[in-house]
C-alpha cells in the first residue's frame, strides 16, 4: 500500500512498468487436482513435492505448529480486499489465542486509530462501526469491512466473557494519520505527571493537531497538499515536542506505574512525529519514504511487544510482512526484514496466495470508492498455477522444511499476484521461498464485504 496521492503516480506507474505492482487479470486454463501417484517419489516434480509438504486448512493445528514459538507472526495477503484473507486472519488469531497465548491483533493502520479501537476492545469505549467509518478511509478504505468489524466485536466479547484471562489488544502500527487520540494521550500524561511542561508542548502541538471534527481522510489529503516546506516545519514542531518529553519529561515519582506511563507518552509523541515525517519526503524521495514507513511499522510492532507482553498476529500486505522486496528500487526493505533483524526467529511470516475469484480495488488514482474485479485462474508460468495443482484446495506449507524439489521450485522468482490499493494488469516476479517462512494457498476468494 502506498500513500493515496496523485503526486506519486509517476513513481507507482514506474513500478508497474517494472512489473512490480500487483494483481493481474489474464486469461488462462485452470489446472487443478491431485498430482499423479507414483511408487517412487519424483524429487524433480515440484507438485509431487508440494503435495508431500502441504497441510490442509480444514483445521489449523498444523499451521499453528509451523508457527512454533514465534512471538510475532506476520500474516500477509495477496489482495487488500478478499473475504477469505480476512476470515483466515480472524480464524488464525482465535486459534492462536486459544492455543499459544497470543493477545494482540496488529493491523496496517495508523497508530492513533489503533488506540481508539483498542480502547473499545479493552474497555468498551466507543462504537467500533463509527470508529471504522471515521478512520478507515483513504489508503485504509479496505479495512472498513464486515469482516474486520466482526473480528473487533469478537475481541471485545472475549474480554468481557474472560475477565481472568489476559486482555486481547488491538494496535495499528502505521503512520498514515496523526489523529487526535495520540495528542490527547501525551497531554494527559503531562497533566498528571509534568504539568510544568504542558504549556510548552501544547504550544508546539497547537498548529499540527487535527482540528475538532476533521475527518481522517480530509486530514491526510490536506497534509499531502501542503507545500513541502510547511510539511517539514510540522516535523520540526513534532520533533521538538518529543525532545522535551525525552530530555525533561520523566515523572518526578519514578514508580513502575509512572515509568510505564512515561514510556507510553514517549511512544505517542514518537507516533505523532512518525506521521509528520512520513509526509515530509519529497516526491523524488519515494523509495526513502517507503523504507521509512516499513521501518516505522516494524518499530511500532516491536515496541508493542516489549511493552504489553503476550504475542502478536500482524495483519498486513504480503509485500510488508515479507523478507525480500519484489521491487527493491521503489520499496527497498519490507517490514518483515526489519522485524527479523530485530527479533530473530521470534518473528515468523506467512504469505498468502490465491488462484481465482474476485477482489475489491480502486480503479485508478483519482477514485475514492472501490469496485469489484474478477480474477480468472492464473496462467501457466505463474506461481499460483502450480500451487493450485496441489491435492488440497486450501492448504499451508512450511517452506523451511518442505521437500527438496519443492524448496528448489520455491526459490525461483515467477509472476505472482500481489495487490495493494489499485487495480493493475501487472504482477511482480516473486521468490516465495526467499520471501516467507510459511505459505498459505487458497483456491478461490471473493471480494470482502465493504461497509
Amino acid at each position: 500500500m502506498t500513500f493515496d496521492t496523485a503526486s506519486l503516480r509517476d513513481f507507482v506507474w514506474r513500478r508497474r512498468l517494472l512489473s512490480t505492482a500487483a494483481l493481474v487479470l489474464t486469461t488462462g486454463t485452470l489446472v487443478a487436482g491431485i498430482a499423479p501417484a507414483s511408487a517412487t517419489p519424483d524429487l524433480g516434480n515440484p507438485v509431487d513435492a508440494l503435495n508431500r509438504g502441504a497441510q490442509s486448512l480444514s483445521d489449523l493445528n498444523a499451521l499453528c505448529s509451523m508457527v512454533g514459538s514465534a512471538r510475532v507472526v506476520g500474516l500477509g495477503e495477496a489482495s487488500h480486499s478478499a473475504h477469505e484473507f480476512f476470515a483466515l486472519k480472524q480464524r488464525l488469531f482465535q486459534h492462536l489465542v486459544a492455543t499459544k497465548e497470543f493477545t494482540t491483533f496488529a493491523l496496517e493502520t495508523s497508530w492513533s486509530t489503533g488506540l481508539r479501537l483498542d480502547n473499545y476492545v479493552v474497555n468498551g469505549v466507543g462504537d467500533p462501526a463509527l470508529i471504522m467509518r471515521e478512520e478507515f478511509v483513504g489508503q485504509y478504505v479496505f479495512w472498513n469491512t464486515d469482516e474486520y468489524l466482526n473480528l473487533i466485536q469478537w475481541m471485545r466479547d472475549y474480554n468481557t466473557a474472560s475477565p481472568l484471562r489476559p486482555k486481547l489488544r488491538f494496535v495499528g502500527n502505521d503512520l498514515g494519520y496523526a489523529g487526535p487520540e495520540s495528542f490527547t494521550r501525551v497531554a494527559d500524561y503531562l497533566s498528571a505527571h509534568r504539568p510544568d511542561l504542558a504549556d510548552r508542548v501544547s504550544a508546539l502541538y497547537a498548529d499540527i493537531r487535527p482540528a475538532a471534527g476533521t475527518l481522517a481522510g480530509t486530514w491526510m489529503h490536506q497534509q499531502l497538499a501542503k507545500d513541502l516546506a510547511l510539511r517539514k516545519a510540522d516535523v520540526e514542531r513534532a520533533d521538538e515536542a518529543l525532545a522535551i518529553l525525552r530530555n525533561e519529561g520523566r515523572p518526578h515519582d519514578a514508580g513502575s506505574r509512572n515509568t510505564e506511563a512515561y514510556a507510553w507518552a514517549l511512544q505517542n509523541a514518537t507516533a505523532i512525529l512518525q506521521s509528520f515525517t512520513g509526509y515530509a519526503f519529497s516526491d523524488e524521495q519515494f523509495p526513502e519514504r517507503m523504507r521509512y514507513r516499513d521501518k516505522v511499522m516494524a518499530d511500532n510492532t516491536a515496541w508493542w511487544l516489549e511493552h504489553t507482553g503476550g504475542k502478536i498476529l500482524l495483519a498486513s500486505n504480503n509485500g510488508h510482512v515479507a523478507y525480500t522486496s519484489d521491487d527493491p528500487e521503489m520499496f527497498p526493505v519490507p517490514t518483515g526484514a526489519f522485524l527479523r533483524e530485530r527479533l530473530g526467529e521470534r518473528y515468523v511470516n506467512i504469505g498468502l496466495t490465491f488462484n481465482q475469484g474476485s477482489v475489491n480495488a480502486l480503479p485508478d488514482f483519482t477514485a475514492e470508492h472501490p469496485k469489484m474485479y474478477t480474477v480468472v485462474p492464473a496462467p501457466e508460468g505463474h506461481n499460483e498455477h502450480t500451487l493450485d495443482m496441489v491435492r488440497f484446495q486450501d492448504y499451508a506449507i512450511d517452506l523451511r522444511t518442505a521437500p527438496a524439489a519443492a524448496r528448489t521450485w520455491l526459490m525461483t522468482a515467477r509472476p505472482t499476484r500481489s495487490y495493494g490499493l489499485y487495480w493493475s494488469p501487472e504482477n511482480p516476479p516473486t521468490s516465495l521461498g526467499r520471501s516467507y517462512d510459511i505459505l498459505v494457498h487458497l483456491h478461490q476468494v471473493k471480494a470482502a464485504h465493504l461497509r
